[in-house]
């Protein structure tokens, strides 16, 4: 039996490899193209939308969608801040929430070979360990929100050894961003990512697990000051890690203790 399993693990981690490449590169000559102008950039995030959307259905995972409230694009702006806690991460967002985001992702992300270079035109990079470019981000950031983009942030800056079970301490960016614009603030929770491809330091993981993703009451910041900010900070952590706690008392979230499921299983056989 751990050798059966051992192959349905092998070939499953083939597939989703298999499908999260396939599409790119069939995409990538038009990505190429139009990421040449910054008018054409609305087109190459909705072609790494329906790459997303493609490669997370194929993963044969069940995503479970929570919304705690109903958004208004049309006459609001919003901050998403998600938990961090997998490569998975990015691409469940941008599935999800609708519109030309911009995401705010470690500088890191731009050495992916050819993705990095559309990343690096289409969206935010930052060096958390240089305040010169923690201070470019944070003007590309504005700059992003007063042409109408919404915001991805990952508050925690990078995914914790805790992953899904304990947040790390929040950093200052988006909530001085947020009340600095007076835009709401939306907590996200992504209880799962972690399990299903873990950040196991470079090395490539994947294995069978359900996904969810809950998209919290935005958090209105008009009237809001810079004295305000740890108390918005302290509250939007308590939002996720009270959701992340929740789903842990009944579900496993550590990647090392929850069984092996084999590919029959995954795909409902």
């Amino acid at each position: 039996m751990k050798a059966l399993k051992f192959v349905a693990q092998r070939v499953y981690a083939t597939w989703c490899i298999t499908w999260f490449i396939l599409p790119f590169v069939v995409t990538y000559p038009a990505q190429a193209v139009l990421v040449r102008k910054p008018k054409w950039y609305r087109h190459v995030h909705s072609i790494n939308r329906a790459w997303s959307s493609i490669f997370l259905r194929m993963f044969m995972a069940p995503l479970i969608v929570e919304w705690r409230a109903k958004l208004d694009y049309r006459q609001q702006q919003y901050i998403f801040t998600p938990n961090h806690s997998s490569y998975l991460d990015i691409p469940m967002v941008m599935r999800i929430i609708p519109g030309f985001l911009n995401f705010v992702g470690k500088s890191s992300l731009c050495k992916v070979p050819l993705w990095g270079k559309v990343y690096e035109k289409l969206y935010i990079s930052v060096d958390r360990k240089s305040a010169i470019s923690s201070a470019k981000s944070y003007i590309q950031s504005v700059r992003s929100l007063e042409q109408g983009r919404n915001l991805v942030i990952f508050p925690e800056g990078t995914i914790p050894p805790t992953a899904g079970e304990k947040l790390l301490t929040f950093k200052d960016g988006p909530f001085k961003l947020a009340i600095e614009k007076q835009v709401a603030v939306v907590p996200v929770t992504m209880p799962y990512n972690q399990n299903f491809m873990p950040d196991l330091d470079g090395k490539l993981k994947i294995r069978w697990h359900p996904l969810k993703i809950v998209v919290h009451e935005p958090i209105e910041t008009k009237g809001m000051t810079q004295a305000d900010l740890p108390a918005l900070k302290e509250r939007v952590h308590y939002i996720i890690q009270t959701e992340l706690s929740k789903h842990n008392k009944t579900h496993v979230n550590r990647y090392s203790d929850y069984q092996e499921i084999s590919t029959l299983s995954a795909a409902g056989v």
